[in-house]
């Protein structure tokens, strides 16, 4: 669904203001002449309602701007372009009925050369009500594909996607304030303000954030910039805001800052469907605020979700600040099988090991010690010699006389032995 703006007697700056009025709905626009421009309304039912509360809502902006013209909504560009041309005030095109309201207009008002407009007069074809009669098999013969697409177009047979002109898009909000600003509280004050700006656009056009960029510009004449990227989309001033202070409290610009920059690149919002026979659970607004202010103590490092690294190496992963996707579903075995645990010492517990022709026959450590009644191995590994991460180990299952099976590592790097963990 597409609404068109047509304002002809806008003035000097028409085309300015018709496209900050669009884009303060939708952040797909198009331009069309210096006159009209069109914009995706689908998703603001679920802000406004139906057509024409969109329509209402727009023409409600339009006159706080002081911006007279015509607004159409219908199912493709095209004829919302058509409808808001040649048609006064508000106009809404149900799919399938658009000929009801654009029946008695004449030929002049297709977007047709002065040729194709000459043919049909001299058929005797003089309102667009009297061109719709017209069988397609011979308007293709004679008047080709582009007049079987002006006679889609008035039957309303015809939809193309928007051509949005992406350089109008503005998801950005500066502030330069009159004096350095040093302290976080009044830095908070100002980015409140762009925050609920950004925000607040974001709301009027149905989308939301997923990541926010903060740009300061410091008294020492460089840039210090942040990036708070949400595992949700978000358009939420308080919760952005309230992370926003907790990661600049954790990593302070260091300088007075003279200008403040926001910038939030739009995503499609969550969709959420409550269940009946459940209660509602926690907004993941409140779960991020919680696990901010447990970064802003213990590091951003040690909270998160941890996700294995792309490589060989055991054990081997990092924190991410959001949760990865989902995981393929764990098997389970069949029954009467007999398993293994293996549970990992973290960190390593550093052993001495005495070796006997290559094979270990003695451990000694804080966690384990006993001699070796069996022993398996070695089974040797190594990757990232390209870098500075380089591992080269060697490892043993070892069954000791206190009558546990261990796995202990010789890292050739360190040149020491470890105790990894045991089998349960």
């Amino acid at each position: 669904m597409y609404a068109c703006i047509h304002a002809p007697r806008a003035g000097s700056d028409g085309m300015e203001r018709l496209a900050a009025l669009a884009q303060s709905f939708s952040p797909t626009v198009e331009i069309v002449g210096a006159d009209a421009v069109v914009l995706a309304v689908g998703p603001l039912r679920r802000l406004f309602g139906p057509p024409d509360k969109i329509a209402a809502e727009i023409a409600r902006e339009a006159n706080k701007i002081k911006l007279d013209g015509n607004i159409a909504i219908a199912a493709d560009p095209d004829t919302a372009i058509l409808a808001a041309r040649n048609l006064p005030g508000v106009t809404i095109l149900q799919p399938g009925h658009e000929m009801d309201a654009l029946a008695h207009l004449r030929l002049e008002a297709l977007p047709a050369d002065a040729e194709t407009v000459a043919v049909l007069r001299r058929w005797g074809v003089s309102t667009l009500g009297q061109f719709r009669e017209l069988p397609p098999d011979g308007v293709m013969e004679r008047l080709g594909a582009r007049g079987l697409d002006l006679l889609r177009l008035i039957r309303g047979e015809r939809s193309r996607p928007l051509r949005p002109d992406r350089q109008t898009e503005s998801y950005r909000a500066r502030f330069e304030p009159e004096h350095p600003v040093k302290l976080l509280e009044p830095l908070s004050f100002l980015l409140s303000r762009l925050l609920n700006e950004l925000c607040g656009k974001l709301s009027r056009q149905s989308m939301a954030a997923s990541e926010t960029r903060l740009h300061l510009e410091l008294e020492n004449k460089t840039v210090y910039s942040r990036v708070l990227r949400l595992p949700f989309p978000t358009r939420d001033a308080r919760t952005l805001l309230k992370l926003l202070q907790l990661d600049l409290e954790a990593h302070p610009p260091g300088f007075a800052v003279t200008a403040v920059e926001l910038e939030t690149p739009p995503v499609a919002p969550r969709v959420t469907q409550g269940d009946l026979y459940e209660p509602p659970k926690p907004e993941p607004e409140k779960l991020e605020l919680t696990l901010g202010k447990i970064r802003a103590m213990v590091g951003e490092g040690n909270v998160g979700s941890p996700r294995p690294l792309d490589t060989h190496r055991r054990d081997a992963w990092r924190m991410l600040a959001s949760p990865p996707g989902p995981s393929a579903v764990l098997r389970r075995p069949p029954s009467g099988t007999l398993q293994m645990a293996f549970r990992y010492w973290r960190p390593p517990v550093p052993a001495s090991v005495e070796v006997e022709n290559g094979t270990p026959r003695r451990v000694l450590s804080r966690a384990a010690r006993g001699n070796v009644i069996q022993a398996a191995g070695p089974w040797r590994g190594s990757g990232d010699w390209w870098n500075a991460q380089a591992w080269d180990r060697e490892e043993w299952d070892l069954s000791l006389t206190d009558g546990a099976i261990y796995r202990i590592a010789w890292i050739v790097k360190a040149r020491e032995w470890f105790l990894e963990g045991y089998y349960d």
